[in-house]
């Protein structure tokens, strides 16, 4: 539970939901897990287009609303006493409200009844939307039926919620670990003025013991206002969202989330990786390029890893690291026309933009959230035969020269130019070392989040890099200031690469500054590395086929060059049905966006969204209506932003960061801020087969060989015939995944690129599939090439050098005889005994034996002495009160064991 004065994160409680059906309203009652305690929203059904809802804001116990439900019953059914029909009937059970949409007739809910934990922050969980349900509110003897309302449903339909939807009860998944944790960090003056006393005023049974639950130990609960670009359904939640209480307003994000976990010698490193997709300029491949008029881009996802010490749950003691970097769209009017049924379309420019207007709306926006210095990554051809992506770059270049006139030299938009294509085709380049070298100057530049001082072993054990770091230290650790923003021309395959560098390279420094490792630098070939790998292919993969159509077509081993054989037709397919998906089903996905989203909202008397033969004019918003205010060409930015650079403005304490907060004092033992009842639910039965934590990845179990005597750090590099899980294959496909791992044992990664490609073309031609039954954790088996190309599998049976590390048949060296001889002879000089006195078996001569003397100065804590703890006086007086408990004499109860007390009466009978 937090400390008092403290400052944590509130919890909804309303968790639980079920939907109760009468004739004329809907009655949704929400609680919290433990079901102590209930609200409830009456929807009117007898409106047949407007949407009614009451909130009475009222917070009900569970006897009240067994009460209240039994009135509705006994009050709703046709005639007095009579039990065959009830007049209330239960409709459906959920987790939570999506929102309530309207189209052409009535309005819909959208509830959550299916919920998968997918990550755990620091006791606070993160569920992935498993299914839906969706519900008309007007009764049908009201009901106005419309001829397209059952495709305007079919289309909202299609925007498939059980697909990478996620929401989060008590953690705001649209702002960043570093923004969370700084606002409950501001200063106890300002979250007093904010302040609000809502607090229900109900019957205390305590009130003569005269104690005020608003007294000295009361906790800041502190709720935040969600990001609105990366929140999809706040179209769906404005009718109702100044009408009801906060805890029925549950945001969803879109994108991707994934979490696994490293074990260093059994200590718990969670790494967790979040994408937010944007909802602003939101769509498909082809349908969606560069920017809108109001600065947002297409493709745009904020990513954000985060490491913390899971042994610790709490957000005040516990650590904690973080690093967000962004993907998006070059910021320009430009498109590609897909009707010429090409698999490239020509890049056209469809806006001149001399003062780069809609470029400075992006960056300002940009400037705003992640401060400064702004890095942009740009990896589009520079070199080419007809002038395709190289207008992309001379546009940007020339956009962002202008903005940085009249930024200050040390604010200034830095710009990365790299043709990763070029140098991939190269022979005599390695693409990932170079992308190593921008990452380490990236990272230097932007520093990462964490939320502790520099560790002492960094004190100890001083790196020069560590030194060179940039960022904002503040007393209680780093902040990131400014973020790198990578871009290709889809912003798929060479950006999800170029990001993996980079996050590998922050995780170096994050998990150096947590004291984990003891220089910043991370291998590939590693466990650590390879868990990390596997998550960004994951978060590559969801992406890419949110906006392209398909999953990758290159990874991070195609730039590599390690890549095996089947690589090459699943590159093949993934490009066939990324072309299939944007020749013929984008144009379907993205009328399901705009109608999810409110872009298009359908009206009677007006065309329909399948009539327009374009939806530009809904996604720029000057064409339809003139601005007011015009923009300063030179003053680009927002005011008060240059002022607090390089700190982000979001994050600065200030009157406009403080009105977005909702703060509210409870008591320390209230549910609303109780992390640790959320977390291990007391209350409810455990099963250990269910229990998120024990099923995630886990380095040790899916990565470590399993062979014994193997180092078991994740940080040692290995082969990649000695991983106990191939990383190469497809995970559902088990013959393949083995006939992969013997083409990747068979070509280890040399120093020459020229090498890897044709080793591994070379062995995997004659693999064997009679091995398709071998589990996927256990040890492949190892093959060599003989002269004649023919395979012989080795010894089963193996040396005590690989067991035990040591070969015991060879003959000790002259130096280990030496310093066994001195040692023998040392200890025999300090322990020497009279051998004539031995044949005695006197007590005083068997002392004389067993008393040894320490042979240098130790300290007396020691392997032949050792002294008992020392209790301080508080633990000596519990232990004898207990022991007086004991026996009957009871200790007079003090103020926190009355405040314990009556939470937990008001809990369970109130």
């Amino acid at each position: 539970m937090p400390a008092a004065g403290a400052a944590a994160p509130m919890i909804s409680s309303v968790q639980k939901l079920v939907l109760y059906e009468t004739r004329a309203r809907y009655f949704l009652v929400g609680s919290n897990p433990a079901e102590t305690k209930y609200r409830v929203l009456k929807i009117d059904r007898t409106e047949p287009k407007d949407l009614v809802i009451i909130d009475d804001k009222h917070v009900y116990t569970q006897q009240e609303v067994r009460e209240l439900l039994g009135r509705l019953d006994l009050g709703n059914r046709t005639k007095i006493g009579q039990k065959g029909s009830s007049g209330l009937s239960r409709a459906v059970s959920a987790f939570g409200v999506v929102g309530f949409v309207r189209f052409l007739e009535g309005y819909y809910i959208v509830l959550i009844t299916k919920r998968r934990k997918m990550a755990d922050i620091g006791g606070h969980a993160i569920y992935k939307i498993e299914d839906t349900n969706m519900i008309y509110i007007p009764n049908d003897s009201v009901r106005v039926t419309h001829p397209d309302e059952a495709r305007y449903l079919r289309i909202f339909q299609n925007v498939d919620l059980s697909s990478n939807f996620y929401f989060s009860y008590s953690y705001d998944l649209s702002h960043s670990l570093q923004y969370n944790l700084t606002v409950l960090r501001m200063p106890l003056e300002t979250l007093k003025t904010e302040t609000t006393q809502t607090r229900q005023e109900s019957f205390d049974i305590f009130e003569d013991e005269g104690l005020s639950t608003q007294g000295g130990s009361g906790v800041f609960g502190v709720c935040s206002k969600p990001y609105e670009k990366y929140v999809w359904n706040g179209k769906l939640l404005e009718a109702v969202k100044n009408t009801v209480h906060r805890d029925w307003l549950l945001y969803i994000i879109h994108g991707f989330c994934g979490q696994s976990k490293l074990l260093i010698y059994g200590r718990p490193i969670y790494v967790t990786l979040i994408a937010r997709r944007s909802s602003k300029f939101a769509g498909t491949r082809f349908l969606k390029r560069g920017a809108n008029c109001e600065g947002d881009v297409a493709n745009e996802v904020e990513t954000e890893q985060i490491l913390y010490d899971a042994s610790v749950m709490s957000f005040s003691a516990g650590s904690y690291s973080s690093y967000v970097q962004v993907r998006g769209s070059v910021p320009l009017y430009w498109s590609q026309d897909i009707s010429t049924m090409m698999p490239k379309p020509p890049i056209t420019l469809d806006q001149a933009d001399p003062f780069a207007h809609v470029a400075a709306l992006h960056f300002d926006q940009m400037l705003q959230r992640f401060g400064s210095p702004i890095i942009i990554l740009n990896l589009v051809k520079e070199r080419e035969k007809r002038k395709h992506e190289r207008i992309l770059s001379e546009e940007l270049v020339a956009a962002v020269t202008y903005l940085n006139q009249f930024l200050p030299p040390e604010h200034a938009i830095i710009y990365i130019p790299w043709d990763m294509a070029k140098y991939t085709k190269s022979k005599l380049c390695n693409v990932l070392d170079r992308l190593n070298v921008i990452a380490e100057s990236v990272v230097k530049k932007t520093g990462f989040f964490v939320n502790r001082p520099d560790s002492y072993c960094s004190i100890l054990r001083p790196d020069e890099k560590w030194n060179e770091l940039g960022g904002y230290v503040v007393s209680t650790g780093r902040l990131q200031t400014g973020v790198l923003r990578t871009n290709c021309v889809d912003c798929l395959d060479r950006t999800n690469t170029a990001q993996f560098m980079v996050g590998k390279c922050a995780l170096a420094y994050q998990l150096y500054s947590l004291g984990l490792i003891d220089k910043p630098n991370l291998q590939f070939d590693t466990d650590a590395v390879r868990l990390f790998e596997e998550l960004y292919e994951d978060h590559g993969d969801t992406l890419s086929l949110q906006y392209g159509g398909s999953q990758l077509v290159h990874r991070v081993k195609t730039y590599r060059k390690i890549a095996p054989w089947t690589q090459h037709s699943k590159d093949i397919m993934q490009t066939l049905s990324r072309y299939y998906s944007n020749a013929f089903s984008d144009a379907d996905r993205q009328d399901s966006i705009n109608l999810f989203l409110g872009v298009f909202k359908p009206t009677e008397g007006k065309p329909h969204l399948w009539e327009l033969p374009t939806d530009f004019y809904l996604h720029h918003k000057n064409t339809l209506s003139l601005s007011q205010t015009r923009r300063s060409y030179t003053y680009w930015w927002t005011t008060g932003v240059l002022k607090h650079l390089p700190l982000p403005f979001d994050e600065v304490t200030c009157a406009e960061n403080r009105h977005k907060l909702t703060v509210k004092k409870f008591h320390k033992y209230e549910e609303e801020i109780d992390i640790h009842n959320e977390f291990f639910r007391p209350y409810e039965l455990s099963s250990f087969d269910e229990t998120f934590c024990l099923a995630m990845t886990n380095s040790t179990r899916d990565f470590m060989p399993k062979n014994v005597g193997i180092d078991p750090s994740p940080f040692t590099v290995r082969k990649p015939d000695e991983t106990g899980k191939s990383v190469l294959g497809n995970k559902s496909n088990r013959e393949e995944t083995v006939l992969q791992r013997k083409t990747a044992a068979s070509a280890p990664p040399p120093p020459s690129e020229e090498a890897v490609s044709s080793s591994s073309e070379d062995d995997s031609g004659t693999d064997k599939e009679d091995e398709g039954a071998v589990s996927q954790r256990s040890t492949p088996v190892k093959v060599t090439d003989t002269g004649d190309n023919t395979k012989m599998t080795e010894n089963v049976v193996q040396s005590t050098k690989d067991v035990y590390g040591v070969n015991l048949s060879d003959v000790p060296s002259e130096d280990d005889i030496t310093i066994y001889a001195r040692f023998v002879q040392l200890g025999q000089s300090q322990h020497k005994q009279d051998k004539s006195s031995q044949q005695f078996c006197s007590k005083h001569h068997l002392d004389r034996v067993i008393n040894l003397i320490p042979i240098s100065s130790f300290s007396q804590d020691n392997i032949y002495e050792v002294q008992p703890p020392r209790a301080d006086r508080k633990s000596i007086e519990i232990f004898h009160a207990h022991i007086q408990a004991g026996r009957g004499n009871m200790q007079p109860l003090g103020k926190d064991d009355f405040l314990m007390y009556r939470e937990y009466i008001r809990n369970r009978y109130m």
